[in-house]
C-alpha cells in the first residue's frame, strides 16, 4: 500500500520527496525546471496540481522514475543519481549566490534552446 498511517501518499508528496532527496531548496529545483518557486511551493502543499508535464520535467531533469512519481511504484530514481551531478549539486552550492544566478540563467537558455530544436524536430 502506498500511505503512511496518517495519510495517502500522494503525487505532490512524492515531488517534495525528490527534491529533499537532492537536497535541493525549492528555487534551486524549481529553477532547473524552469517552474517558478511559488508553483512548486503551491506544488508541494498540495494546492496546485502535478500535470503531465510537470513529471516529464522532474524524471528528465533529475532522472526521477516517472512511474515512481505517479504511483509510488518502484524506485526514486531510474538509477542511483550519478556521482557527476551529485558532485556537480555539490560546487553549485559552495558558489557565490551571484554565480549561482549566473549557472541557472545559462542552464534556461540552454533549456530553450533544446525545446527549439525539439519542436523544430517535430
Amino acid at each position: 500500500m502506498k500511505s503512511n498511517s496518517l495519510s495517502p501518499v500522494t503525487i505532490n508528496n512524492r515531488v517534495k520527496q525528490v527534491r529533499e532527496a537532492l537536497h535541493l531548496s525549492q528555487v534551486q529545483f524549481s529553477r532547473v525546471i524552469s517552474l517558478s518557486s511559488g508553483y512548486l511551493a503551491g506544488v508541494e502543499v498540495e494546492k496546485r496540481k502535478v500535470n503531465a508535464r510537470l513529471i516529464k520535467l522532474i524524471s528528465s531533469s533529475f532522472k526521477v522514475n516517472s512511474e515512481w512519481l505517479k504511483t509510488g511504484e518502484g524506485e526514486m530514481f531510474c538509477q542511483n543519481p550519478d556521482e557527476e551531478f551529485t558532485k556537480l549539486v555539490s560546487l553549485y552550492k559552495e558558489l557565490a549566490s551571484e554565480f549561482q544566478d549566473y549557472i541557472l540563467k545559462q542552464i534556461d537558455l540552454l533549456l530553450e534552446i533544446q525545446d527549439k530544436k525539439a519542436k523544430a524536430s517535430l
